[in-house]
């Protein structure tokens, strides 16, 4: 017998025996049931309802029957006989009851329910078939992301835009949270539980991988899933440039991938990864958060750790694989104050370190990565940095004309005048270092942009908007004779000033423009 309200006891032919000194939370208590529940069993333990069902693994088969009262949580585990667990065993599939991205547990156990079986996956169930409906829409249609959200349709992100799928039915709140929990992962469940939001790895066989973030807002929970490609992605296939691609052949440094959320950070450095296990024959660890590309070994082995469920923190990981023989190391986020001091260290001790930061410019990541530290330790990390960082990759996604998104990359390469301007507190001077080193691989992000319009890749309104130097990239356009009346909301367009001889109609038209 378990409860929220009393401690845990045995029924000894008739007589209770307490086996713990205090109760189970209502949490715990909640916690412990799911874990062994099946899917729809699971499903009504979270809505409150009155819930029955068997639990079946090599110590025999058990009887639950929850309820819930007044004071709190209370379950009845019970001992079926033997011949009874033969033949449930008998007239019912079973399935593994290790969860997705988690350690299975040493016994074993596998699920059966009176009548409903499981089916392939753990937790099949409607509520599984839907959401795993929903994310194969959301690949045919080629999207990047799909948003779940209470009191609206399912949408995606087509080429950046957000567009409701249609003929989908508004979701509910109660609807929306089994739906997620269906594909959610044991240990997610608890941190979701507690901390309101959480992020895991979601596998479809022939459709995809997806990184999933489900949080709570104050309409209830929601949730983002991102489609990363089954196959790894090339440099190639990216366009990465020579000079990048070189930085793949370094023994030492700090190479960092940076850009604003959702700017194809975790791509690039796939298919930089990529490129060293085509090429080289060493030892890489990625330490992520969840494991999005999965690499098969080529040339090299590639160690992958997810943070959360082969590690507790980046950190923690990050001075573990010091002890664990790597020549790479790649780090999915620098976070915290610790996380950047131990990657600089590690690469000035002669690995290969890299890393994603959510800046929009080189000169910007410099300062960020120095700013984290305390006042006193600024100068020695500048120096530390001076002499370890290699290179920054920072990114930005634009909309192509015709479809699609193509990414415009602003690249440093550290050389010695880069190195002195970072050793002496003036990163200020970087950019326009940058912008006269072109010769040696170097590329601004406005020269990255313009090079997208001079292809006829992306409209020059698109390019502005992505522009870190708006009125340097303006300059640009206006010496191209470039159209560009966007710059200015009240500017007559093109369409109404070609209307000779209705000079009302470009009257309204200047009107609506204002």
């Amino acid at each position: 017998m378990l409860g929220s309200d009393v401690p845990a006891q045995l029924d000894m032919q008739g007589t209770p025996r307490a086996i713990t000194k205090t109760p189970f939370t209502e949490l715990q208590l909640l916690a412990l049931l799911q874990e062994l529940a099946p899917g729809n069993a699971r499903l009504s333990l979270d809505a409150g309802a009155a819930t029955r069902f068997s639990y079946l693994c090599e110590d025999g088969t058990f009887d639950f029957q929850v309820t819930a009262r007044a004071a709190g949580l209370r379950a009845v585990v019970r001992v079926e006989r033997a011949e009874t667990k033969q033949a449930d065993a008998q007239a019912s599939p079973v399935a593994s009851g290790a969860p997705n991205d988690a350690a299975p547990r040493p016994s074993s156990p596998v699920r059966v329910e009176d009548s409903h079986a499981e089916v392939g996956a753990p937790g099949a169930s409607p509520e599984r078939d839907q959401i795993e409906g929903l994310l194969r829409i959301m690949v045919q249609r080629g999207s990047s992301d799909l948003h779940l959200r209470v009191g609206e349709p399912p949408i995606v992100r087509v080429d950046g835009e957000m567009v409701r799928i249609p003929d989908t039915a508004v979701l509910q709140a109660r609807e929306l949270e089994a739906l997620v929990k269906s594909i959610m992962p044991e240990r997610n469940r608890g941190e979701f539980d507690s901390s309101s939001d959480t992020d895991f790895a979601h596998d479809i066989p022939g459709t995809g991988r997806f990184r999933c973030n489900v949080m709570r807002e104050h309409k209830g929970a929601a949730a983002v899933f991102r489609i990363i490609p089954a196959n790894v992605v090339s440099v190639e296939q990216l366009g990465i440039t020579d000079e990048v691609q070189k930085l793949c052949y370094l023994t030492r440094g700090l190479v960092l991938v940076t850009g604003p959320t959702g700017s194809g950070k975790s791509t690039t450095l796939c298919s930089l990864i990529d490129l060293i296990n085509r090429k080289r024959s060493e030892h890489v660890i990625t330490i992520e958060d969840p494991i999005e590309f999965v690499h098969e070994n080529k040339q090299c082995i590639i160690t992958q750790r997810q943070v959360g469920v082969h590690t507790g923190s980046f950190k923690t990981a990050l001075r573990a694989a010091l002890r664990e023989d790597p020549d790479i190391v790649l780090v999915g986020e620098l976070r915290d104050l610790e996380t950047v001091s131990i990657a600089i260290e590690t690469a000035e001790t002669g690995h290969l370190v890299f890393a994603t930061l959510h800046t929009t410019s080189a000169a910007g990541t410099i300062d960020r990565l120095i700013d984290q530290f305390p006042p006193d330790r600024q100068e020695q990390v500048r120096a530390m940095l001076s002499e370890s960082l290699r290179g920054v990759i920072s990114q930005t996604l634009c909309k192509k004309i015709g479809g699609g998104r193509v990414a415009a990359r602003e690249v440093l390469l550290t050389i010695p005048s880069i190195a002195n301007l970072i050793r002496e507190g003036k990163t200020f001077q970087i950019a326009s270092v940058i912008q006269t080193s072109k010769r040696l691989g170097m590329v601004t992000l406005n020269d990255a942009l313009i090079d997208l319009v001079d292809a006829g890749q992306v409209e020059p309104k698109e390019a502005y908007m992505k522009a870190n130097d708006k009125q340097g990239f303006a300059h640009m356009l206006r010496n191209r004779n470039i159209e560009v009346t966007f710059l200015d909301p009240t500017a007559e367009p093109p369409a109404a000033a070609a209307a000779p001889g209705k000079p009302e109609l470009a009257g309204k038209a200047k009107m609506g423009a204002r």
